[in-house]
């Protein structure tokens, strides 16, 4: 039996990579790994080869430079990162409630956007939408009029990529990065901001089906299966620790510090310790710190560098936003925007932290505070199109307000979202909206 992201050869494969980045120098042992593959090894003999490699791989030592620039620790980050400049401003409750639920609406729509094609490359979502002349991307996306044989050559996302078309779509489908802001809202429904790492370990089992989990997440919640406890969840043969996981929790967090960044992105830590380290910790901070800043600014810019203030200077991750940044203000086409970052970028996986983010702050600087144009930008980007969308749609959603959303984009949710996890299924935004603005203090 085999099951996705957990099978040790899986976890090997992967692992080589991520050790890669971390500057430790495996190749002898890829060799070797390479030699077991192609030998007539039994499976068991290769899955106890693959364990006693990750044992071996997780002892060898992180490189001196990450371990200055890139910390996991909490004090250790404050300690490098600039902080934002941002103050919290009292706002109505009229207006908190308008920002939350224009939040969790435009994070939403963005992520049916992206569904229907996720998992498929920048060049195959470009030809699907030239296919029936719906390039560039304006609207949802629609199998109306596409040839049988891109059907064929693309098929939709198996988790309700079919489902989340324009013309099938009756709510906000299932999805993981809709679960995470629903079940963050749990705890802190039940712990308050004072919640530790323990008690969204505690959280996950009780709520979160397993199998409604990928990579990291679905790595840490075996491993808490195991007896194991944050942080060592997050590293335990876990090579998914710096991918995009944490980076889709960040929301809930922003949303219930209105104009405090640095309040944000330490709650962001707390979730993010259970499954990430390094970059995909930053992530959650960086996206949470974004959200907490879009509710006092339109300025863009402003936005995306409070983000950054929050996470390491000299970590991969900001280095690459950076670099987006430079790429959008150029001035040039979006396409060649993205043909830059996948140029620096694209050795990552499709749902690593670092490429996704980097690409997340060019659409949100090329969309300029417009939430189609930054939503449609982001998902003809390619890479994890649905986690992506949500993420620009939710800081461009809480920055506008549910009230600004256009409704071509918001009215086709009908005030309704499905789920796995407990209690939430068929839950409606106008109450998760009401209820995340109670746990603004």
């Amino acid at each position: 039996m085999k099951i996705s992201w957990i099978s040790p050869e899986d976890l090997l494969d992967y692992e080589f990579r991520q050790a890669e980045d971390e500057g430790k120098n495996v190749s002898a042992r890829r060799e070797l790994w390479e030699k077991i593959n192609a030998s007539s090894a039994t499976l068991p003999d290769v899955r106890r080869f693959a364990v006693a490699m990750l044992h071996e791989l997780a002892a060898l030592p992180v490189s001196d430079e990450l371990q200055r620039h890139e910390p996991s620790a909490l004090e250790m980050i404050r300690a490098v990162r600039s902080s934002s400049s941002l103050s919290a401003a009292v706002q109505p409750q009229e207006m908190l409630y308008d920002k939350i639920l224009g939040g969790w609406l435009g994070r939403a729509a963005g992520c049916l956007l992206g569904k229907p094609v996720e998992k498929i490359s920048r060049q195959g979502i470009k030809e699907i939408l030239q296919s029936n002349g719906r390039w560039p991307l304006v609207d949802f996306i629609t199998a109306s009029d596409m040839p049988q044989t891109v059907l064929e050559k693309y098929p939709w996302n198996r988790h309700y990529g079919k489902e989340s078309l324009k013309e099938n779509i009756v709510c906000m489908t299932e999805d993981d990065d809709m679960n995470y802001p629903m079940l963050n809202l749990r705890i802190l429904e039940t712990h308050g901001k004072t919640f530790g790492t323990e008690d969204l370990a505690t959280a996950w089992l009780e709520n979160l089906p397993v199998l409604s989990t990928f990579t990291a997440e679905r790595v840490a919640y075996i491993n808490l299966l195991s007896a194991l406890e944050p942080p060592v969840t997050a590293t335990h043969r876990n090579p998914y620790r710096e991918w995009i996981g944490a980076q889709i929790r960040a929301d809930v967090w922003g949303w219930v510090s209105p104009g405090r960044p640095t309040q944000a992105a330490e709650l962001a830590w707390r979730d993010a310790r259970l499954s990430h380290v390094r970059n995909g910790i930053y992530g959650e901070m960086f996206v949470a710190a974004m959200v907490a800043a879009a509710f006092v600014t339109s300025n863009i810019e402003q936005i995306v560098e409070s983000g950054l203030g929050e996470i390491p200077p000299e970590s991969r991750l900001a280095k690459a936003v950076r670099f987006a940044i430079k790429s959008a203000s150029t001035g040039k086409s979006w396409e060649d925007v993205l043909d830059r970052l996948y140029e620096n970028f694209g050795h990552y996986h499709w749902v690593h932290t670092i490429n996704n983010a980097a690409l997340v702050a060019a659409a949100l600087l090329h969309g300029q505070g417009d939430y189609e144009r930054t939503i449609c930008a982001v998902v003809m980007g390619g890479w994890d199109t649905d986690s992506n969308g949500a993420t620009v749609g939710s800081i461009i959603g809480t920055m506008h307000g549910a009230g600004k959303l256009p409704a071509k984009w918001i009215t086709p949710l009908n005030n309704r979202l499905r789920s796995s996890m407990k209690g939430f299924d068929n839950a409606t935004f106008d109450d998760l909206a009401k209820r995340t603005v109670a746990q603004v203090s």
